[in-house]
């Protein structure tokens, strides 16, 4: 089992437990999938750039990643159908929690200027954040990276509100910045 994994099992289920006081242990939210996203349409037009893109977030996440395309053609944006335009993995079960405490606890930190990221959900329980370069992750090698790329990365929850989402996702080590203090006059 991770240790990510552990400690939401025992602590952070007590802790949302007495903070929401839930009448059901059910209730209680966890973490369902983490979905991870990148846009590649100016790597489109090279095949060995969109391989390239393919094996990077293969190393970030454990998995291969599935090649997305163009439903539709678009000629203001050169976009045919069937062309790639991303990519995309979905993370459960033993490889999210790995992915989650490595994203917490050793790419975060390595993120130029990090202030922590706004605490602001989807308005269903969800949580999604971008990053502009995927070098932040220990497991890129760094010498084989010919473009900086970003990414989508998301949280899904089991929480009904975006409060519940924000402190499963603050207790499990997500960093969010400081909330602004409200003084009354």
């Amino acid at each position: 089992m991770s240790r990510l994994k552990q400690r939401y099992l025992n602590e952070v289920k007590a802790e949302l437990q007495k903070k929401f006081a839930f009448a059901n242990p059910m209730m209680i939210p966890k973490v369902l999938k983490v979905v991870i996203n990148m846009g590649i349409a100016e790597a489109s037009k090279d095949k060995n750039s969109i391989q390239d893109c393919v094996s990077e977030l293969s190393q970030l996440s454990g998995q291969k990643p599935v090649i997305v395309k163009a439903r539709k053609a678009i000629s203001n944006f050169k976009l045919r159908e069937g062309q790639p335009i991303g990519i995309k993995v979905t993370l459960r079960g033993v490889r999210m929690y790995e992915f989650m405490d490595r994203f917490f606890n050793l790419a975060c930190p390595r993120i130029s200027d990090f202030r922590g990221f706004p605490s602001k959900c989807d308005g269903r329980g969800n949580y999604s954040l971008g990053l502009t370069d995927q070098q932040v992750f220990p497991d890129v090698n760094l010498d084989a990276v010919k473009k900086t790329q970003g990414m989508h990365i998301t949280f899904v929850t089991s929480a009904a509100t975006d409060d519940e989402c924000v402190e499963l996702l603050r207790l499990l080590g997500l960093p969010f910045k400081n909330l602004p203090i409200t003084v009354a006059a």
